[in-house]
């Protein structure tokens, strides 16, 4: 099932964690690697996906980020 452009999961793909669609590769890695300082173009080779993929991994990352609350303990 598609949940954003170019991001799908499927409990028979990678245990439904969100990849690429028509991919088997997690969003998560594609995020870390850059996060990583890995470049774009060496995510692309490396795990062979487009710079379109990259795009909507990070829309999808960001995304979830602001749809995150943080809580914060009191005195903490």
């Amino acid at each position: 099932m598609e949940i954003a452009p170019r991001i799908s999961v499927d409990p028979a793909v990678h245990h439904g964690v969100a990849v690429i669609t028509g991919t088997r590769m997690p969003v998560s890695i594609i995020v870390g690697s850059l996060a990583g300082k890995m470049s774009r173009e060496e995510v692309m080779r490396e795990y062979d996906v487009t710079d379109e993929d990259i795009d909507a991994a990070l829309a999808y990352a960001a995304e979830l980020v602001a749809a995150t609350d943080v809580v914060t303990l009191a005195g903490a």
